[in-house]
């Protein structure tokens, strides 16, 4: 996904129970016992999916008086100094000092700041030790669609089931993923709790400016996105010389060249790659478009589904996984396999101003149901029960 709060560094002082060392770095006085550490050593530069949640989220659980661990400081919060190499910006490299931070230092730290509990935004804890945690799944498409040799498809089918079965509860996006959780790792459903996700209001709104040509894809572009069949979908158009494709996103040198490779072979002049769209362009993006198409063959929410709702533009999306849980009926639902399907949802968006309409009032409704403080007032119950 393309987007993220808090693109610039935030510094400052957290809280008046810090003190600063020789070297100048933020710590918190070691006598003091903190209840709830939130760790947040994922965060990153250009924030995707995941970063977007736990930068949303922690703010929603100040009446848990928590503590953060980051990288830098984000007054007024309490915090914690962590590394600043331990995010995906790093690469592998970063993943992996992350995974070995979290077994080797993490315990300390929760053990010098006597913490009850740690809430992880992500399925990483130290594993074997005596830090109590929960943690959030937001999906298990690694093991869905499982990559040869990947270190990614290992982590999920060996790290994160011994994370899940030592925890005290796990927080998910969604009842899809609670049931990838029960299903893969034979996990009780009644330690599990979904939580939809959100969007920020303030940001992706309705703006009233005129639709151009373009249909808009936002997401990376690994297989699973099925940029394939999108493209091809919009091939298939009967006058989509009419029309451009936008695709927003990171580009990946593993599968971007081979969705560019597509567009070459079938000649598709209009269709454009934008890579990565940073968080305050995406409104006038989404607000602009014809429709979001989001087509992907499995989500554990689908966060540019809600956020092209809340803007007012129809949504085309899948009809399998989240998908479904997000949109409700305010969206056209498809067979994400089917390519013949998803471009006749796109011929039927542009050839029916009724339908646009209609769509675009029922998004707009439907985005409602869904905001940051619902999903941390939900979240915050969960952590309540644990500390």
């Amino acid at each position: 996904m393309t987007r993220g709060q808090g693109d610039g560094e935030t510094r400052g002082i957290c809280s008046r129970n810090l003190r600063v060392n020789r070297n100048k770095v933020l710590t918190i006085a070691p006598d003091i016992g903190e209840s709830l550490l939130i760790n947040l050593s994922c965060l990153t530069a250009k924030p995707t999916g995941l970063a977007t949640y736990a930068m949303n989220i922690f703010p929603e659980l100040q009446r848990l008086n928590p503590t953060l661990l980051v990288p830098q400081s984000i007054p007024p919060y309490k915090c914690y100094p962590v590394p600043t190499n331990l995010s995906s910006d790093q690469g592998t490299k970063g993943h992996i000092r992350r995974l070995a931070w979290t077994q080797l230092r993490l315990p300390q730290i929760c053990h010098q700041l006597r913490s009850r509990l740690l809430f992880s935004p992500i399925p990483e804890a130290p594993l074997f030790s005596s830090c109590r945690y929960v943690v959030t799944v937001h999906d298990l498409i690694p093991l869905r669609f499982p990559v040869k040799y990947s270190r990614l498809t290992a982590y999920f089918r060996y790290y994160v089931p011994r994370v899940l079965e030592q925890s005290e509860h796990i927080i998910c996006d969604s009842e899809s993923t609670a049931k990838d959780i029960t299903n893969f790792f034979h996990i009780p459903y009644n330690k599990i709790t979904p939580i939809l996700l959100a969007h920020d209001a303030n940001n992706f709104k309705f703006l009233d400016l005129p639709t151009s040509n373009y249909f808009l894809y936002i997401g990376r572009h690994d297989p699973y996105k099925n940029l394939q069949r999108l493209i091809l979908a919009f091939a298939a158009l009967p006058n989509y010389k009419d029309y451009e494709l936008w695709i927003a996103g990171p580009s990946d040198r593993r599968y971007t060249s081979i969705a560019k490779a597509l567009v070459e072979e079938k000649n598709l002049k209009n269709v454009k790659f934008l890579d990565y769209v940073a968080y305050n362009e995406l409104p006038v993006l989404i607000n602009r478009a014809i429709a979001l198409v989001f087509p992907s063959l499995w989500e554990g929410f689908g966060l540019p589904v809600l956020e092209a709702m809340a803007c007012g533009t129809p949504v085309i999306t899948s009809n399998l996984s989240s998908l479904p849980e997000v949109a409700g009926d305010a969206a056209i639902l498809i067979n994400p396999y089917n390519v013949e399907e998803i471009a006749e949802a796109m011929q039927a968006i542009v050839g029916d101003a009724k339908l646009r309409n209609n769509l675009r009032q029922a998004g707009l409704a439907r985005s409602q149901q869904f905001s940051w403080t619902k999903t941390g007032q939900a979240t915050a119950d969960v952590l309540q029960r644990y500390i």
